[in-house]
């Protein structure tokens, strides 16, 4: 397609002179009051608020290559208030504590935006909510036009011009911002660093195991050894052989647009605090960046047999190219806009939707893994969660059943890659119909589940 002729394969977010140059690896045996292996979000997150929490402690970050390299930094900058994937799933996995995973998530929400001011992290959070907008009839229903705040035809063409719209609903700034995550990412690391944080890049773990009261870290250039762990690895093969069947890994694809005028902006009556995604099981999301691109990405959700990770996965051009397609249709004033940036971002995918928690090693180490696309916010949360469940706290994050039951979880191959497959094409054929078959029905009934 001409449009994404010239487009390089490259992050939006990573394309920038403000990247930090790496931090040196670990070259040498190390100790730690606490060992946070990832530094994605979540790892980040773990890091800083373990300082937060107990001032003066001795934290060692391990990432194996640089921050903000993966999911962190290539996702869309939706930071949800949600802890659950949205409401609809969280009241009917745990519906006796929906009201208060809701409310925690809102808290949680609320400081991670204090974290931001507090550390003056530049990384244009604005506080925004979303419009979710159906472009298919049968999807007008979802959207409860019964309820306030729905939006029909018109109005929600008043708020962005699109003649795909058939209806909207908008959330409030309570439930999401925009952010640019990498940015984010590299401020959280600045603000662990100022406390005391000391962080190794290029320096992957590779095995985990206990010696007495003293978990031992090892890495490729040397072993560290601490009280405690929290495993922050995500999508990435977990040192815990328990973890392996979790989560599967699903690669998701992004475009960016050259940055719009202000005339083509204001044709499309489009608020950049504003962000959007469509209500289709294969959705699209999009929002528009401080620099006025439009960030185009969702739709295809591609898992590659035998829990594929490699950096061939990450150019796809059938997926460009649909994604493409789709922008184009959606906003036709746009005609001749080129994307100036493609990419791709793997995914850790829960059967649930949403992280799972536990311990090991006689509880001297702690994990949280299973966002599913929702861990630019979510991740906070599960780091209070692992501090927690480290120092042996009960806690209203604890006691809740969302933690202390597991995930249930995929199969080994071929059968995780022939149902991904089969539940792939029974979604794509429920968004043209609107109706589920036999086979979305029954794993709603088991509690199972994947979507984009």
């Amino acid at each position: 397609m001409d449009s994404l002729a010239g487009s390089v394969n490259l992050p939006l977010w990573l394309d920038t002179p403000l990247r930090p140059e790496p931090r040196p690896p670990l070259v040498r045996d190390e100790t730690a009051d606490l060992v946070v292996v990832g530094g994605g979000f979540c790892g980040l997150w773990t890091a800083l608020r373990a300082v937060e929490r107990e001032p003066g402690r001795d934290v060692l970050l391990l990432e194996g290559e640089r921050i903000a390299e993966h999911a962190t930094g290539r996702n869309g900058g939706f930071c949800e208030a949600s802890l659950t994937h949205g409401e609809t799933n969280g009241r009917t996995r745990w519906p006796e504590e929906y009201d208060a995973l809701a409310r925690l998530g809102v808290e949680n929400l609320d400081a991670i935006e204090q974290t931001v001011s507090r550390y003056g992290i530049d990384c244009g959070f604005l506080r925004s909510g979303t419009l979710a907008v159906a472009t298919r009839p049968h999807e007008v229903a979802w959207l409860e036009p019964d309820e306030p705040g729905f939006l029909d035809r018109d109005a929600v063409r008043r708020v962005v011009d699109s003649p795909t719209y058939l209806a909207g609903r908008l959330s409030g700034p309570e439930e999401c911002a925009v952010v640019d995550p990498a940015r984010l990412a590299w401020g959280l690391a600045a603000a662990a660093e100022h406390q005391g944080v000391r962080i190794a890049e290029g320096s992957p773990a590779v095995r985990i195991r206990r010696r007495g009261d003293v978990l031992e870290v090892t890495t490729p250039s040397g072993v560290v050894r601490a009280r405690r762990v929290a495993l922050a690895t995500n999508v990435f093969r977990p040192l815990l052989r328990r973890l392996r069947l979790t989560t599967v890994p699903v690669y998701d694809y992004v475009l960016a647009t050259e940055p719009l005028t202000d005339e083509q902006l204001a044709a499309l009556r489009w608020d950049p605090a504003l962000g959007i995604a469509d209500s289709g099981n294969q959705f699209h999301y999009y929002r528009v960046t401080p620099d006025q691109r439009i960030l185009w990405g969702g739709y295809d959700a591609i898992y590659h047999f035998g829990r594929s990770i490699e950096r061939a996965h990450e150019d796809r051009p059938a997926t460009f190219a649909t994604l493409a397609e789709h922008f184009h249709e959606t906003f036709p004033q746009l005609d001749g806009i080129r994307f100036t940036h493609r990419w791709a971002g793997v995914i850790d995918t829960s059967t649930r939707f949403s992280a799972s928690f536990g311990t090991a090693h006689g509880g001297r180490s702690a994990y949280a893994l299973g966002f599913t696309g929702l861990g630019v916010g979510a991740t906070r949360f599960a780091a209070d969660v692992m501090l927690d469940l480290l120092a042996g706290d009960e806690t209203d994050r604890t006691r809740l059943q969302m933690v202390r039951r597991p995930a249930v979880p995929f199969p080994p191959e071929p059968v995780a890659w022939a149902g991904i497959e089969l539940t792939r094409r029974a979604l794509a054929r429920a968004d043209d119909t609107g109706r589920r078959n036999l086979w979305l029905r029954t794993l709603d009934r088991l509690g199972l589940g994947y979507d984009s």
